[in-house]
This record gives structure tokens, sequence and C-alpha cells, in this order.
């Protein structure tokens, strides 16, 4: 072999031991950055599960998709440059920068403790500041577009605390942390809220469709846990996933809660006349509570103490609640009677008027057990 090879081979191996330092040093430096960005970051992917507040669960993971993309645009295409360009010119501006997003952080803490403090209060106005969507496509590119929005800023936070983390003069290296920084933060966010977003799908998958005894027993844990996770994450508030986050008027062909026409009716004539009186879909606080609740009564002899006399009254045709748990908390309460409605919807105070006899009969002989009419 030629001394001229040789000494190419050399020049090679030296080049390659270059780029590695320098690939070492550039992934150091992004490490470094992205754990000065951390508060940022961690406000962003508690913010990002709201988004996909009352759609389907078919829609949401393409729309963590879209604000992921539009964040990878923010970044690169806008943020970074500005960036680079600032810390070329004005350098001195970082510093002012970083307090102006810092006051930012400081305004949504701020409301996040407003609306703790005051939740009615905070929902009030939030509903007061939603633009009316005229279709379910129009209100999902409206919130994508309002995500991509306040993603913007937070982006704008991370990029300038990464920069000044950036310990290099060499403005490709720079470049290329700042480049990695944004990619990788906005991965390990948005791949975070997909997990979060679709672990209990995942979990009822496996609790229905599991082969072994273990695996569907994984899926109802995950299925138990992620409303208790989410509450600690500081989202309780959210609707639960794919229920109605507002009231519609109701189809009576299609309702779940009565056979009476006339009587379905004027409940949502009264709700059209007085919007507060509506009820949306389940919050994910609720369902935590519910299922703290019913957890609860599962332990032995958890109702042994309730003595007051109960009546427990299931509709036959209940589409809502499950009614295979009735008779197990009737049979758990020392007193109590259930009785079951045949044909009956959920409202059963609701429905027509030879279901409503039956149950006023039961409650009759209730009242008459514990306050008999004097003879």
């Amino acid at each position: 072999m030629s001394v001229g090879l040789l000494a190419l081979l050399d020049d090679v191996a030296a080049l390659a031991k270059v780029a590695a330092a320098s690939l070492d040093d550039i992934a150091g430096q992004a490490t470094k950055a992205g754990v000065k960005a951390a508060g940022a970051v961690v406000d962003d992917a508690a913010v990002t599960p709201r988004y996909v507040e009352g759609f389907s669960a078919d829609r949401e993971l393409p729309i963590v998709g879209k604000i992921a993309w539009g964040s990878v645009r923010n970044k690169l295409l806008f943020l970074l440059p500005a960036a680079l360009v600032l810390s070329l010119v004005a350098p001195w501006i970082i510093t002012p920068v970083l307090m102006l997003g810092g006051a930012y952080l400081c305004y949504e803490g701020a409301e996040k403790v407003f609306h703790a403090l005051r939740p009615h209060a905070a929902e009030a106005h939030e509903a007061g500041l939603e633009p009316a969507a005229l279709d379910p496509r129009s209100e999902e590119d409206e919130r994508v577009s309002g995500a991509i929005k306040t993603d913007f800023i937070l982006s704008a936070e991370i990029m300038i605390i990464a920069l000044a983390a950036i310990e290099v003069d060499s403005f490709w290296t720079r470049a290329a942390i700042l480049a990695l920084v944004g990619v990788g933060i906005t991965a390990l966010v948005y791949g975070a809220v997909a997990l979060l977003v679709k672990t209990d799908d995942f979990g009822v998958l496996l609790a229905r469709r599991g082969h072994l005894g273990a695996t569907r027993r994984f899926g109802r844990l995950l299925v138990r846990a992620m409303p208790g996770f989410m509450v600690a994450l500081g989202v309780g508030s959210m609707f639960a996933p794919s229920v109605e986050k507002k009231w519609k008027r109701e189809n009576f062909k299609k309702n779940p809660v009565t056979h009476d026409k006339e009587r379905h009716a004027r409940c949502q004539g009264l709700i059209t006349e007085e919007p507060r009186l509506a009820l949306a879909g389940p919050t994910i606080g609720w369902v935590a509570a519910a299922a703290d609740v019913t957890e609860s009564f599962q332990q032995p002899g958890a109702l042994a103490h309730v003595r007051i006399p109960i009546l427990i009254a299931t509709a036959g045709e209940e589409q809502l609640v499950d009614n295979a748990s009735h008779p197990i908390v009737a049979n758990a309460l020392p007193q109590a009677r259930h009785i079951t409605i045949a044909g009956a919807k959920h409202e059963i105070l609701m429905e027509r008027d030879e279901f409503r006899a039956l149950f006023w009969q039961a409650f009759d002989e209730l009242v008459e057990r514990v306050a008999p009419v004097p003879a």
C-alpha cells in the first residue's frame, strides 16, 4: 500500500474522530439545553391534552399529529432563524426575552390558580371567549390553529432558554444544537401526549381482547389508573374522552333516557330556555372520584354500617350505567330493596306513566316501612 494512501486514510480517520467529537458535543449541549428548558416543556405537555377534549377517539391522534407538525414548523422555520440572528446582532436582548417568557408563565400560573379557586367563574369566562364552530371539522381546525399559536409562545420560550444555555461559539454548531433541541423536545412532548390520550383506549383493548388473564388485568389496571393520573397532572377539569363538551338538543328517537315523548320534549325545552340547567359529559375528575367510590363499595363490609332502608330501582332498558352492579350493592346493604322496572329507560321518573307507577308503588311501600301511617 502506498504512503500516499496511508496518509489519506489517516486523514479520514482524524476527520472521523473530529466529526464524532463534534456530534458528541452537539448531543451533550443539546441535552444540557433541553434540561434547562424542562419547565417550559412540562407546561407545554400539560396544556396540549386539552386540545383533544370533546372529540371522538378516532380524531385524537390526528389532532396531536397536526399540532406536533405545526410545532416543528414553528421551531425550525421561524424561531430557530430568529434566535440565531438575535445571538449574532443583539445577544443582549436574550435576557429581556427570557424575562418576558417568565412573565407569561407567571400569567399562565395565575390563570390556573384562578381556575382552581373559582372554577365556575373561570369556566364562564372561557365559555364567553370561545367562538362557535359551524361543524366538527371547523371546530377541529380552529382548535388546532389555536394550539399551534399557543405552542409558538411556548416554543419561543424553549428555544430562547436553550440558546442561552449553549456554550459554543460556532454559528453552525449552535444551529445544529437548537434544531436538535427543537425536534427532540417536540417528539418528547407530543409523543408523551399521544401516549396519555390513548392509554385508556389501549387498556380497554387489553381488558377486552387480551388472551391471558394477566394481560386483561393489566388492561383494567391501566383504565383504572389513568383518571387519577390525569387529575394529578392537573387536567381533572377536562371532559372525559369521547364525550360531549357542550349540551346539544337531543333527538327523541335516539335518546337513552325515556320512552315518553312529551316529557322528553319538556326537558329539552327547559334547557333551551335556561342553558345553565344543561349537563354535558363527565369530567376526568368526576370519573376518578366515581371510580374511587365504586372501588370502595367493593371492599368486604364497606356498606354494612348503612342501616337506613334504601330502595334501588333499576331500569330494564338501561343504556347509560351498568345494571350488573346494582344487585351487588343491594346485597351489601343490610336494609336495601332492589327492584327492576322492565322496559324502562334510565330516567324512570321521566318515563311513561305505567313505568312511573311501578316506581311510586315501591316508593310508597318504602315510606310505609320507614314511617307507617298510624292506625
